[in-house]
């Protein structure tokens, strides 16, 4: 048996983050960003496949379409089971897209069960009574509330999915995953057949999260963070479907200068940003400036020229609430948004064709799409993680290129310094 697990990612760092997962715990992970070409072919050892989307805020047609063509492609390369990978934060809207995907792939699948389990408990993501917390605070509490594309403005899965899905929804409490596999499998196999079923998972722990994955194992799909994906390699190794040592890959970073390019404007990289700011230069976007002409992209990419061969350098978007919603007022959401990423984007080709960067660190999930896309790059050598879910990885291409894609939510606050050190190693 070859490829096992095929994932379906709604963004690039998500596909990173449960690459990273499934890496440390022993699988050999292929990471596809965008939809795999016709023909594409991939080492025969290879245990699982990511496939990097580009669809959590695209219109939701469009989302469900790319879902139904990566699963296709998986289920042609053999997987045994699908994992749809969505935000630890359950990114989303009142209309989808996550509920409406996992209807579509429950049909395409044949399947009338699965579960809903965003929680990632190593970066402070918890589920307790159906309610998301976010370092121990409510989700529509935490700064997810602000979000510019997606603002979680209620806490309670199952309330958030009602609007979003035909299936029926039920709970399974942390009281019920603490009396073990059996009796979360016992609920599983309670629910009619023929029935659409989502059952959404309560959890505190790691030791919650491969719980329900255990309990999970005939099911042919699964939805959730990254987290959720690390008990996956112990139970096919239990079935026999994987080796109980695998090798892992060696990836060495490329030699050459580093850039920075943060588009997010969540809390987390905001802070990453000052701390970065205290170290090293950097300059910010003014999206203003550049709905106008090419001024304000030139006056970046001068910057970019002027100071990556001396230190690492940071071309950032990132802003407050208020001023990020003062600049969608002006120019419009999608908009503001899209010229961002376009000139992060060209920035970081430009960067690594004429300034010798073959390092990039990028912040948001939106950004690391367009990045990656201007990099055309299809596929990505997945190597050591720099922290929980964000991995160093090499695009494999004509060009060799180091790329670390963050969510916009996650690390710390020196996490630029940490990605910068590892990469200099």
């Amino acid at each position: 048996m070859s490829v096992l697990l095929g994932c379906i990612a709604d963004d690039f760092t998500g596909a990173t983050d449960i690459a990273s997962v499934l890496r440390r715990e022993g699988m050999q992970v292929l990471q596809v960003n965008g939809l795999p070409t016709e023909g594409m072919i991939y080492p025969d050892y290879v245990d699982a496949i990511v496939v990097a989307l580009k669809s959590r805020t695209e219109p939701v047609n469009d989302a469900v379409d790319l879902s139904l063509k990566a699963c296709d492609w998986l289920l042609e390369q053999g997987v045994v089971q699908v994992f749809f990978k969505y935000c630890s934060t359950f990114d989303s809207t009142p209309t989808g897209n996550i509920g409406p995907v996992i209807d579509a792939l429950m049909t395409r699948l044949n399947t009338f069960k699965t579960l809903v389990s965003p929680g990632y408990p190593e970066n402070g993501r918890t589920v307790y009574g159906a309610n998301l917390f976010v370092l121990g605070l409510p989700l529509a509490e935490s700064p997810m509330k602000d979000h510019p594309l997606t603002p979680m403005q209620d806490s309670n899965l199952m309330r958030l999915l009602s609007t979003q899905t035909k299936a029926q929804i039920k709970q399974v409490t942390w009281q019920q995953v603490q009396q073990g596999e059996e009796t979360v499998k016992s609920e599983f196999e309670s629910a009619q057949e023929e029935t659409p079923t989502i059952w959404v998972m309560d959890a505190l722990t790691d030791d919650d999260l491969i719980t329900s994955t255990f309990a999970a194992e005939d099911m042919t799909l699964l939805t959730g963070g990254a987290a959720l994906a690390q008990g996956l390699p112990a139970l096919y190794r239990k079935k026999g479907w994987m080796k109980e040592e695998s090798a892992q890959n060696s990836m060495f970073l490329p030699k050459g200068h580093s850039l920075v390019l943060a588009g997010s404007c969540s809390t987390a990289t905001r802070g990453q940003v000052e701390c970065f700011l205290e170290h090293y230069p950097g300059l910010s976007v003014d999206p203003l400036a550049l709905s106008k002409d090419e001024q304000e992209y030139t006056r970046l990419l001068q910057f970019v020229k002027e100071h990556v061969g001396n230190t690492p350098v940071l071309i950032y978007a990132s802003d407050t609430p208020e001023n990020v919603t003062a600049i969608q007022q002006e120019l419009g959401q999608d908009i503001a948004g899209k010229l961002v990423e376009s000139c992060l984007a060209r920035l970081a080709l430009e960067a690594t064709e004429h300034f010798s960067v073959t390092k990039v660190v990028v912040a948001g999930g939106e950004t690391s799409g367009a990045v990656v896309s201007a990099l055309q790059a299809k596929t990505l050598l997945i190597g050591d993680p720099i922290e929980p879910g964000v991995p160093w990885t090499v695009l494999q291409g004509e060009k060799k290129v180091g790329i670390a894609l963050k969510s916009g939510n996650f690390g710390s606050r020196d996490f630029f310094l940490k990605a910068l050190s590892r990469a200099s190693k």
